[in-house]
């Protein structure tokens, strides 16, 4: 049997890192955006969606953060009208607030109907406000789950590319940001890729429309970690951690390595979050998956790059 297609791709990915020669000539990796040559200055900051953590309340599961060493929280998409609490909570545990995970609603944002839209860029203004106010790194969006909207891909991206410009205007002026997120193809029919998702903020040409990028759903969609983080590039602002069967990294044979090789490629410098089930005990197990990230970080090395 030959190499399975998505190992080849890494490896290649990975030679094109290191700047190896391949077949008597230097390898080019064809690299979208800005982010052509690597950057210095990767940081690996740890965040975790509340749910992941054990606790029966807010304050306990942001003590238990703390005390494991997590930088962030990821907070739930019900941020409006709970801002001053959200914010008392995570100032008090020592820690920051890294994206905030608010979804599609429904995707009214891409309805066929209107009115549903209208609806839809209101209330993800009045996320993006909170979120500001949280100074957090952006508001988590997905245009439409599987079964949301009766519109095509086209019509989705034309509609996205109509309404995003004033979206990501209001973003800006309250110091927030939207974060498209690409799913795998089981939970959503558009946008899949991330660098579908670059495509869009670079049409777009706002820096409050970004993205961020999903090792699950990444697993599932790219061929390479590597190559799908380096297309995010400029717009890249927050990632998701999982791994293949979506539990806690390290926890099954999903390896970070080649993904944490882009995100150094591009100099990130935003937060990584858990978002996944845990297999056994949460307090041995989250601890044991940190440790592990922070392993493969350190194997994620790039010739000339600190």
């Amino acid at each position: 049997m030959g190499m399975h297609r998505r190992h080849f791709l890494v490896s290649t990915a990975a030679l094109a890192a290191g700047g190896m020669a391949f077949s008597g000539a230097k390898m080019v990796w064809a690299v979208p955006g800005e982010i052509s040559t690597p950057r210095s200055g990767a940081q690996l900051k740890l965040s975790s969606q509340l749910g992941v953590i054990p606790g029966k309340s807010l304050e306990e599961k942001l003590e238990k953060m703390k005390k494991w060493g997590f930088d962030a929280v990821e907070l739930p998409g019900d941020i409006v009208g709970k801002v001053e609490m959200y914010a008392k909570a995570v100032a008090n545990a020592g820690l920051k607030i890294s994206a905030v995970c608010w979804g599609s609603a429904g995707g009214a944002l891409v309805s066929e109907d209107e009115n549903r839209r209208k609806d839809g860029i209101r209330m993800i203004k009045e996320v993006l406000s909170a979120a500001g106010e949280l100074q957090s790194t952006g508001v988590i969006y997905v245009p439409a789950f599987n079964g949301q909207t009766k519109l095509t891909n086209q019509e989705i991206r034309k509609v996205l590319l109509d309404i995003l410009p004033e979206i990501g205007e209001h973003a800006v002026s309250v110091k927030s940001r939207v974060l498209l997120e690409p799913l795998n193809r089981k939970e959503a029919f558009f946008l899949r890729q991330v660098a579908d998702a670059a495509a869009i903020c670079r049409d777009v040409n706002s820096p409050g429309i970004c993205l961020m990028g999903d090792f699950y759903h990444m697993y599932i969609e790219e061929p390479s970690d590597f190559a799908a983080f380096v297309a995010g590039g400029p717009w890249l602002h927050h990632v998701h951690l999982a791994s293949r069967i979506r539990v806690l990294p390290g926890q099954d044979e999903r390896s970070f390595v080649d993904g944490f090789r882009g995100l150094k490629w591009v100099g990130y410098q935003d937060y990584c979050s858990f978002e996944c089930g845990v297999q056994g005990d949460r307090e041995v197990e989250i601890p044991k998956a940190m440790a592990f990230l922070h392993e493969e970080w350190e194997k994620a090395t790039l010739p000339g790059v600190a």
